[in-house]
């Protein structure tokens, strides 16, 4: 770095005089204020020693490459890319199509369900009253004849016990007789014709009925695969009152609500892009139509 020494004050008038002693002044202050803000180092002792990471001289490092034709790619969730079986892809569909298209109150009471509780409370009664297997009838039937052979009267053993009355066929003629004291439809039967009219009939006949989910737990309760209807027309003396309070909660979800789930519609329900796309139109007219009421 170069210094200028002024001889006489006639230097000051010298072409960039001046700039040198600023610029010679500005770097000692400089230098003074970087030598008053250095901290002294802190003393050996204190200082931490960080410790060194042993390692095993006989491991490599063997870094992996994912590029293509290298190393086997790691697992990654490719759900989104699975090309699923068709009757997934139906049930999917069906059940964005339910949420978004407008559901008229027939259908879209089937939506309705029976609450947890008390469904569980009328599964543990029903499970006493289900129908008997084959190999049971054939049992049951073998005694009464061996009884009947043996000329003695027919026991209370012998008779067929209550139990449900399953399919539409059966539950239709149940509740047309005012013999059902309960009728349970499956929220999900396919095709839905089958049991459309069955709530508009049970309200008519002045029977109760609910909705529960769905016909695969119905079919497992009476020993087949799906059940789309179950009825349940007596029970033993010591369930009456289990039975009662069942029916009780039924006609609180149900018959009283009978106006408002036939006027109730369903669906309209949008996803998340067109509610924000129809948010910005919203926006965009309101926006408009502030600057036209200004002009």
């Amino acid at each position: 770095m170069s210094i200028y020494l002024l001889k006489s004050s006639s230097d000051l008038y010298e072409p960039y005089g001046c700039c040198a002693i600023y610029f010679f002044t500005a770097m000692a202050k400089g230098s003074k204020a970087s030598k008053a803000k250095r901290v002294a180092a802190a003393p050996s002792l204190i200082k931490k020693q960080k410790a060194k990471k042993v390692e095993n001289p006989l491991l490599e490092k063997r870094p992996k490459n994912f590029g293509i034709g290298q190393n086997v790619q790691p697992k990654r969730d490719l759900t989104r890319f699975v090309k699923w079986p068709k009757y997934v892809r139906l049930q999917r569909q069906r059940a964005v199509l339910q949420k978004r298209l407008k559901i008229p109150p027939m259908v879209n009471q089937f939506s309705q369900t029976l609450d947890r509780q008390t469904a569980q409370a009328f599964f543990k009664l029903a499970e006493k009253y289900r129908p008997e297997s084959k190999g049971e009838k054939k049992a049951r039937l073998l005694a009464r004849a061996e009884a009947k052979a043996a000329g003695k009267a027919d026991e209370p053993g012998f008779k067929r016990i209550n139990v449900l009355s399953v399919g539409v066929n059966r539950v239709v003629s149940a509740v047309e007789k005012k013999k059902a004291a309960l009728v349970v439809i499956a929220h999900d039967v396919d095709p839905l014709e089958i049991v459309l009219f069955l709530p508009t009939l049970c309200r008519k006949m002045g029977v109760q009925y609910c909705i529960v989910k769905g016909k695969a737990r119905l079919g497992r309760l009476v020993g087949l695969k799906t059940a789309s209807c179950v009825a349940l027309t007596d029970v033993n003396a010591e369930d009456k009152n289990a039975l009662a309070k069942i029916v009780e909660s039924v006609n609180t979800n149900y018959s009283e609500r009978a106006d408002m789930i036939r006027k109730t519609w369903g669906g309209q329900i949008m996803s998340q892009r067109t509610d924000a796309r129809v948010a910005k139109k919203e926006k965009l007219r309101a926006k408009e139509e502030a600057k036209k009421a200004i002009h």
